[in-house]
């Protein structure tokens, strides 16, 4: 495994980087400015980043974008039309529904959820209230209705595009919030000093850039074996990967909460933001140690 980016990759990072940074919320009350909101979907929907896998694009290259919209608190749909694509390629407007839901589903037609060795697509319903509040799910309305049929290699494969995804934007959960900490803590003085000068906080945020580059690495490991691997080693990868992502980003997350001090449990400091997100990404396609521990069998 070559873990460095090609040049190609990395302008598609970067791109990814100064479209999260440009149009993504910048504070609590971004999330209701209808304007920016509307400017984002325009800008997401001329990239046909929804549909990533359909033009040949890598599970590498799928994480680093995801990676980028989760840094930036991207909040129209991305991660669940990248895996609907997958799973059905060419088809638009739809996203994925797990367990009864559709997921990441503002302003999308159809839900896809594979089942077995069946694609089955469901009419989206009307959006509900989560713990998220940068993507929201949607009720299931109508019956399903199979539209494909994939092969068990195919599947596996799916399954772990989608552990791999969801760590990425994980990852970039991670990434947005600490960033988010040491600003504040560059910034923010007690006692005469900011408080990253004290051991205590720079500790605290050194921790959490050791579990971000831990992330990376085991992110870029399951991301480049989804294609490159047999498909069950490639799930086996993704699995850790996702395990390894979820405990790392909650551990960064509620850092970023406690280094804000008695305004990070405030409703206008960011930091809650990235922690819901981080949640909700933890508990999409959730994996348990035990199934780590079964290796390929």
């Amino acid at each position: 495994m070559d873990v460095r980016l090609t040049a190609e990759q990395r302008q598609l990072r970067d791109a990814a980087a100064r479209l999260a940074s440009d149009l993504g919320p910048g504070s609590v009350l971004d999330l209701d400015d209808a304007d920016r909101i509307a400017r984002l979907e325009k800008a997401v929907e001329a990239t046909g980043w929804r549909a990533l896998r359909s033009d040949g694009a890598s599970g590498v290259e799928v994480a680093l974008v995801v990676e980028e919209f989760g840094r930036g608190l991207v909040d129209v749909p991305l991660l669940g039309p990248v895996l609907a694509d997958d799973l059905a390629r060419g088809i638009s407007s739809a996203t994925v529904a797990v367990a009864g839901e559709a997921r990441d589903a503002r302003g999308m037609r159809q839900a896809l959820e594979l089942v077995g060795d069946r694609v089955l697509a469901t009419e989206v319903g009307p959006l509900t209230s989560g713990v998220d509040l940068t993507r929201r799910n949607a009720e299931l309305h109508g019956t399903q209705e199979q539209i494909g049929t994939l092969t068990d290699e195919v599947a596996v494969r799916w399954r772990a595009l989608a552990l791999v995804a969801t760590s990425a934007d994980l990852l970039g959960t991670a990434r947005g919030a600490h960033t988010l900490a040491v600003d504040y803590a560059r910034i923010r003085e007690q006692y005469g000093r900011t408080i990253g000068s004290y051991q205590a906080v720079a500790h605290l945020l050194a921790e959490g850039l050791a579990l971000i580059e831990g992330s990376i690495s085991v992110l870029r490991h399951a991301a480049w074996a989804v294609d490159e691997l047999p498909p069950a080693e490639a799930l086996h990868a993704a699995r850790i990967a996702k395990l390894y992502c979820a405990r790392a980003a909650r551990t960064v997350c509620e850092t970023a909460v406690q280094v804000h001090g008695g305004i990070g449990n405030t409703w206008e400091c960011l930091a809650h933001v990235h922690l819901r997100r981080a949640l909700a990404s933890a508990e999409l396609f959730p994996v348990r140690l035990e199934e780590i521990d079964r290796g390929l069998s």
